[in-house]
């Protein structure tokens, strides 16, 4: 069974696609393998208003926060330009707030830019996807964790942090 994107996702495709044929034509930061995809956007378990999932584009790749409804920014979301700690499954991320004009405001957190790495659009979304898979597989820990969080890069990684020493 195929998956049919939600109308505001289909929009935030929609709006990257333009931008890469007009603001991003040319920018030599683009990694021409690849091409803008909106992947496994889903409702927030906490605000079924909410969507999240990755974008994919030939300049970046961002885990995206967007609205069900479109909204203006600062009213249930950042602000343009505004950063704060948002929680994305069981891991807390900076958002940074955004707004298109055809789309309303969401809000991004980036995970790679540019997108050299990537040498297919094949192994951008294998990466998107496993992003949201474990995002959305972890489990909250019962007990306190004995190890500081990694960063946003070493979550993608598996790069943890040394563990923290207990002092007795």
């Amino acid at each position: 069974m195929s998956h049919i994107p939600s109308p505001r996702v289909q929009a935030l495709e929609r709006a990257f696609t333009d931008i890469a044929h007009t603001r991003m034509l040319g920018v030599p930061v683009q990694n021409p393998a690849l091409h803008v995809q909106a992947i496994g956007f889903s409702p927030e378990p906490d605000d079924a208003n909410m969507l999240l999932g990755v974008l994919v584009t030939p300049w970046f790749m961002n885990l995206v926060r967007l609205p069900t409804q479109a909204v203006a920014p600062g009213n249930t979301l950042l602000a343009v330009g505004q950063k704060g700690t948002r929680a994305a499954g069981n891991e807390s991320f900076e958002f940074v707030g955004a707004c298109e004009a055809d789309l309303g405001a969401f809000e991004v957190c980036s995970l790679f830019s540019p997108m050299f790495q990537f040498a297919n659009h094949a192994a951008a979304t294998d990466t998107a996807n496993e992003v949201l898979n474990q995002l959305r597989t972890l489990v909250k820990p019962t007990t306190p964790p004995t190890q500081t969080r990694p960063s946003r890069r070493g979550f993608l990684f598996g790069l943890g942090s040394a563990p923290t020493q207990a002092h007795t």
